[in-house]
């Protein structure tokens, strides 16, 4: 809804949020993974409900007591495992949606080949890795228009280096935002992050309880600059 020069308003928006890390498999009983645990992307799902949001939870491999508070809130929650179950999800919900939250820390590898049990006795392996594609940068190759998109980034770099890093990565995909995290926020309850939007700073860095920054984050939904 319109409400001025400039300025776009949002009420009860479809929104789409990914949390959670993905796991690719080594073998039937191993894989590879990270430190994510879904707390970020679960505390932007809940308090975008608690904003009057239809909400849309696409949720990786975490505790059981999660989903329950997600569903809870009246999240619909669609649960992923694997990077290809994370796509599948992603293809058939990101067209229907006002906004995405892709806070999922999505892995950036995958084994080359699958095997069926790997024995130990076997003696030293080697893992032949390849990398997954950009699944944000392929959502928003044709264009978002109408939508509005928040990307994560996780960088171990000084606090300058990261932010024009992910600016640069965030105009190359058309992003509109991109929350900017430390390595030190996985699995964390908090998160020394900024918020950088297309025109600059939209949240300085600082470190907040990730229930606080999943609020700055949902503020984003309500009211946009264009």
């Amino acid at each position: 809804m319109d409400r001025g020069a400039g300025i776009r308003y949002f009420v009860g928006m479809r929104v789409l949020v990914t949390a959670g890390p993905t796991r690719e498999p080594i073998d039937n009983v191993r894989f590879i993974t990270n430190a994510s645990s879904g707390r970020m992307g679960v505390a932007v799902a809940l308090d975008a409900a608690a904003a009057g949001h239809q909400v849309t939870l696409l949720l990786g491999p975490v505790c059981d007591d999660v989903v329950a508070r997600a569903a809870a809130a009246g999240c619909i929650v669609k649960r992923f495992v694997t990077f290809d179950d994370l796509r599948v999800l992603l293809a058939g919900e990101f067209a229907s949606t006002d906004a995405l939250v892709m806070s999922a820390a999505v892995g950036d590898f995958r084994v080359q080949a699958r095997a069926g049990k790997i024995p130990r006795g076997g003696g030293p392996i080697t893992l032949n890795l390849t990398p997954t594609e950009d699944l944000l940068g392929g959502l928003c190759a044709g264009g978002h228009a109408g939508k509005i998109v928040i990307g994560f980034a996780v960088e171990a770099l000084p606090q300058q280096e990261a932010a024009d890093k992910a600016r640069a990565e965030m105009a190359a995909k058309g992003v509109d935002y991109t929350v900017v995290n430390s390595p030190a926020a996985m699995g964390s309850e908090e998160s020394l992050a900024c918020i950088i939007s297309r025109g600059g700073v939209a949240l300085p860095w600082a470190t907040r309880p990730k229930a606080q920054l999943a609020g700055e984050i949902v503020k984003l939904l309500a009211l946009e600059k264009i």
